[in-house]
């Protein structure tokens, strides 16, 4: 059973089944030309809200060895797609105008899809210089992205696509990322089960 968070913004009640934190293992299974990279990870993800109309996204992984080597770490936002209006904030900090829009069950589901769904963004930062906007759609308790932008500073990795499915089931949120780098075609990189800890 999924319980809402006391002050969820409406437009979050989508995603809700995804706030808290989460923790598991996973596997990597990448081939890069004829070399296969298979590692076992451990990973804590976290999503939560600070009030506004997007989830606080956080990832942390490393590796199943003697040392739990730290692996990789990414951090980002996720929300429902749709345009900005005045009485939302921003650009910069500057407040929005007027009421907020979508705040109630019934404007948010003016903004499902005719799948049954809501379209998403969701943005994903890395710390070695790659920034990733995605879109997608949730439907119940399931989620797939697709990269529509992937930003490089020029001392990054090559990675220029990524598609990710994540779903609930039996409880554990179930994931799998398949990336277009270092030269490779979208395949297969990793995935991982989770179960809620907190």
């Amino acid at each position: 059973m999924i319980e809402l968070p006391v002050n969820l913004p409406a437009e979050l009640v989508p995603l809700s089944w995804l706030i808290g934190v989460w923790e598991g293992t996973g596997l990597i299974n990448y081939d890069i030309g004829d070399d296969t990279r298979n590692y076992e990870f451990g990973q804590r993800i976290s999503f939560s809200h600070d009030g506004l109309p997007y989830l606080n996204y956080n990832s942390y992984t490393w590796l199943l060895d003697e040392d739990h080597t730290p692996l990789a770490t990414e951090t980002g936002y996720w929300r429902l797609a749709r345009p900005a209006t005045e009485g939302d904030p921003g650009p910069g900090m500057l407040p929005g105008i007027g009421a907020r829009p979508f705040t109630t069950a019934r404007s948010v589901e003016a903004l499902r899809g005719s799948s049954g769904g809501f379209d998403i963004e969701a943005s994903i930062l890395h710390p070695g210089g790659v920034s990733e906007l995605y879109i997608g759609l949730v439907k119940g308790p399931r989620i797939d992205l697709a990269t529509d932008a992937v930003m490089r500073s020029v001392n990054a990795k090559e990675h220029t696509a990524s598609t990710r499915l994540y779903g609930l089931v039996e409880n554990h949120l179930l994931w799998a990322w398949d990336i277009a780098a270092l030269g490779q075609e979208l395949a297969t990189h990793s995935s991982g089960r989770l179960a809620r800890v907190e």
